[in-house]
């Protein structure tokens, strides 16, 4: 796959994960804007003298100041079969969602994901229904920080659970840049992690 295409799934992935956050406050910022326009009250257009109101600051959500990524690739020519890569994300703890792809959350109450993965086959998501016909050639797994738990703790979690489907499956973890992810590269990956903490505090 080119480098092209890899600026492209990313470019994809920061969509998704703008989607995803626009999704969540939508109707919070519709509800806000709808405030702002309702007609003032009778006393107000009778003439009576009230002090303004102004509306409240609408917070939009930003996009994640940072995003980590990594990749598990078959090792062979042979791609991965769906199902038995759906079974492997379920077993570490993630499920299916929102964009049709897979997220590992705090809690099932909690909708806002530690992490997610991603079909490195375009558009991204996987189709259950086709799950055991389908075979995907590797995912991508990805964090957006600041997120709901230390940033440390979300990048940790998703090597483990990165390594956890690859030793299943028999697959190879890689950086972004296609490198397979070694310890070394891991420490210098969760160093970065650990900065960033420092500079932002624990999450979002």
């Amino acid at each position: 796959m080119t480098d092209l295409r890899w600026v492209l799934l990313l470019a994809a992935l920061l969509i998704l994960v703008a989607l995803f956050l626009w999704s969540r406050y939508r109707a919070r910022l519709t509800e806000r804007f709808r405030e702002a326009l309702r007609p003032a009250p009778l006393a107000a257009r009778a003439g009576v003298r009230l002090e303004p109101t102004l509306p409240a600051k609408v917070a939009v959500p930003e996009l994640p100041a940072k995003i980590v990524t990594i990749r598990m690739l078959s090792r062979g020519v042979n791609p991965f079969p769906g199902e038995d890569l759906v079974l492997a994300l379920r077993e570490a703890g993630l499920r299916h969602g929102k964009f049709g792809i897979f997220h590992l959350h705090v809690s099932d109450t909690d909708d806002t994901p530690i992490f997610s993965v991603a079909s490195l086959t375009e558009p991204g998501s996987f189709d259950l229904t086709r799950v055991r016909t389908d075979q995907y050639p590797g995912v991508s797994l990805f964090l957006g920080l600041p997120g709901p738990v230390e940033p440390v703790a979300a990048f940790d979690a998703m090597v483990s659970a990165g390594r956890a489907v690859a030793k299943r499956l028999d697959g190879n973890l890689v950086d972004e840049h296609g490198s397979t992810l070694s310890v070394q590269r891991e420490r210098y990956l969760r160093e970065d992690v650990i900065q960033f903490q420092h500079r932002h505090g624990r999450s979002g």
